[in-house]
């Protein structure tokens, strides 16, 4: 049985670990260090995570990435983009936040079939997107050529907060439902329908014959 002084121990042993940590650490590396099962350090890291959460800290102990780490609560987002912002204009553009959507929904798949699906050349927005350490090569097209096929990476994962793909928001959120799509096409009709006809110019056919 283990007592209170000893999961203490482990919870101020997680704390310390995952604090000097640069990057999401495995169940497994911490049931490594702290010499205990991996299924316990899972009911430690819960422990934690829900006692920083009744307690209101400014941050939370998050799962992502395949492991854990500390990271600022959701609700602060303002005052840290403020922050991390300030004065800092390396943001992807429009064109690689597309280019990205599309590997991380995709994937795996080419250059190429990134440029048909975007209709342009994405060779350069690629290159970005792989110094920034977003995709990388996976695998090869078995196919003739055998084109590089690119994937998310794992710090892709970890700048979005989630824990795998399967994470990811579905693609149906995004998109109207039918009854959506019908009301858009009648409130169109009836704007088409309600605009006013055009009077007849002066001297036309439908002009009344002057006195």
């Amino acid at each position: 049985m283990v007592t209170v002084n000893e999961r203490t121990e482990m919870h101020r042993a997680l704390e310390a670990i995952l604090l000097v940590a640069d990057e999401p650490v495995t169940p497994n590396l911490l049931a490594q260090l702290l010499e205990i099962p991996a299924v316990r350090v899972e009911e430690l890291c819960t422990e934690l995570a829900d006692s920083y959460e009744v307690a209101g800290h400014g941050f939370v102990l998050a799962r992502v990435g395949g492991g854990y780490r500390f990271q600022t609560a959701p609700d602060l987002a303002p005052y840290v983009e403020r922050f991390v912002l300030e004065g800092q204009s390396a943001r992807l553009s429009a064109a690689a936040m597309e280019t990205l959507a599309i590997v991380a929904y995709k994937q795996p798949l080419s250059r190429a079939q990134v440029a048909a699906i975007r209709g342009v050349n994405v060779d350069g927005v690629m290159r970005t997107l792989q110094q920034r350490g977003y995709i990388e090569e996976v695998a090869r097209d078995p196919g003739p050529g055998q084109a590089v096929l690119f994937g998310t990476t794992r710090q892709f994962l970890e700048k979005l907060g989630l824990d795998s793909l399967d994470d990811l928001p579905s693609l149906g959120d995004f998109v109207p439902g039918a009854d959506m799509v019908e009301a858009m096409e009648m409130g169109l009709r009836l704007t088409v329908d309600d605009e006013p006809a055009t009077a007849p110019e002066a001297g036309g056919d439908d002009a009344p014959p002057s006195a």
